[in-house]
């Protein structure tokens, strides 16, 4: 009875019934605010990733080299070969980063004779163009996340560069392509802390057929020996 009796007194108690339930809610709202705690802490971080990737992340271009590229060697009694080579260029961070120049290494296996290039103009190698002037290579900037696709046109680094003629027959030449960029120093000490690799790509091609009165007009392709693109930072490319 006299537990009944505390009981009743207790029900009829507005105060110690709030109190009874305040300590319910808090109970089954710990576990509720922890969960809420839990998300906004997750979003938080996936906020600050996106922000990283996407404005603050250094400069990360890669580059992409196509199954076919393209060969001429227009005049006798020279060293000017052509290289035509379609490159995709991706930046994959989030900040500007800025190609200044492109080297192209070319070996001839049979030989071990190896040719550089510079990235020299853009377009589609031809006679008729070639009198009337390509375009220039320029600095390409790149933006977060943007990309950019163009046919470079690359010619021997200097009259001296030898041999004469490094591709002259069908076969297969091996190719390294490099890109300078400018450092970024936008953070200066972090930059410093963790600088970016110089980017390049290797790769191997096919000339399957020779034959010089191809120039007087145009190229030659070459065919990549895997059949697909090769890109950066691939070790199966070749």
């Amino acid at each position: 009875m006299a537990q009944l009796s505390f009981r009743r007194r207790r029900e009829d108690d507005p105060a110690a019934v709030a109190i009874e339930a305040g300590s319910h809610a808090a109970s089954s709202g710990g576990s509720g605010g922890q969960f809420a705690a839990a998300i906004s802490a997750l979003a938080l971080i996936f906020s600050g990733y996106s922000l990283w990737d996407s404005s603050l992340k250094a400069p990360d271009i890669k580059v992409f080299v196509p199954p076919v590229t393209q060969y001429s060697s227009p005049y006798q009694n020279s060293n000017f070969e052509v290289i035509e080579v379609p490159v995709t260029l991706l930046n994959d961070g989030g900040r500007t980063g800025t190609v200044l120049s492109m080297e192209l290494a070319a070996t001839n296996p049979k030989t071990k004779e190896t040719k550089h290039f510079y990235a020299a103009d853009l377009g589609r190698w031809t006679m008729d163009k070639a009198r009337a002037g390509f375009d220039h290579f320029a600095p390409i900037p790149l933006a977060g996340k943007a990309s950019r696709t163009e046919s470079i046109l690359f010619y021997p680094k200097s009259p001296e560069e030898k041999p004469e003629q490094l591709i002259h027959e069908p076969g297969i030449y091996e190719f390294k392509l490099k890109i300078d960029e400018a450092r970024a120093d936008d953070f200066g000490f972090l930059d410093r802390l963790w600088p970016s690799q110089a980017t390049e790509v290797s790769y191997k091609a096919e000339l399957r057929f020779w034959d010089a009165r191809s120039f007087q007009n145009g190229t030659i392709a070459m065919y990549s020996t895997t059949g697909r693109s090769a890109k950066s930072g691939d070790a199966d490319a070749q």
